[in-house]
């Protein structure tokens, strides 16, 4: 059974969404998704999503990139909970795509931390050329949650399960220019990993560049285990139990 923790099956790519998921979750043995939101449009339609299927559950929040378009409106967000929003995400921080808005990047991310432990859920932490701010914050409110499509490196892996955090691996453990994510997973512990797709993207090797769903989370669950000495059986379960122990025992 597979649990997939991040994904965006609110994209504009799934336009075939009510057939795709109908068979992840009787021909895939996909048991459990969380489809994240980036704004509040997309976390409303995440949450309509999810009320729809009743495998599928939602994360709402602000990506860092939508702080050079909006302002944060934290009454707004917390108004949108319902049974089925498990964590308060994608929030975190990226440096890529815009380095002019760093304060108010730093800004929306602390808050929505602070929302979700108000709330008692857990966040899922975006983390892109930011990997000091973004330790810098989670060490300092030590929210619970996951280090989405995790690539910072051991040193700070170790630091993140420190917290009690979890560390989010995709598609791109498979490919061949994965820098120092085979090593993190390497000297972590299986008990802190999570896999997702972040579908529709990051399609893990031999379907790189194509779109991306649940029903590959075992190509990335086989590198791991390849990584760790276990087979991807055994991956599979211990990760879903992971996911389990953050999303629904929180």
């Amino acid at each position: 059974m597979i649990f997939d923790t991040h994904s965006h099956y609110t994209d504009e790519q799934f336009s075939d969404i009510e057939e795709l998921l109908t068979k992840l979750n009787t021909e895939n043995s996909v048991s459990e998704i969380i489809t994240c939101g980036t704004d509040i449009a997309s976390s409303k339609a995440a949450i309509s999503l999810s009320e729809r299927f009743p495998f599928v559950y939602a994360a709402i929040g602000y990506h860092p990139e939508e702080f050079s378009r909006c302002d944060l409106d934290l009454d707004t967000l917390k108004s949108l909970i319902t049974k089925k929003v498990l964590a308060i995400g994608e929030i975190g921080l990226d440096y890529y795509w815009n380095k002019e808005n760093k304060e108010k990047q730093k800004h929306g991310f602390i808050e929505q931390i602070k929302l979700a432990q108000k709330l008692n859920l857990p966040v899922i932490v975006h983390d892109r050329d930011a990997h000091g701010d973004t330790l810098q914050i989670l060490k300092e409110y030590t929210p619970k949650g996951v280090v989405h499509c995790f690539s910072g490196s051991t040193e700070m892996a170790k630091e993140v399960i420190k917290i009690g955090m979890y560390i989010g691996v995709g598609g791109v453990v498979t490919f061949k220019n994965a820098k120092n994510l085979p090593e993190v997973i390497e000297n972590s512990p299986l008990d802190r990993i999570l896999l997702e797709t972040d579908a529709p993207y990051l399609a893990p090797v031999p379907f790189r560049g194509k779109r991306n769903d649940s029903s590959l989370i075992p190509y990335i669950a086989e590198k791991i285990g390849d990584i760790k000495g276990i087979s991807a059986d055994e991956v599979l379960k211990i990760t879903r139990q992971n996911a389990y122990n953050l999303f629904f025992k929180f």
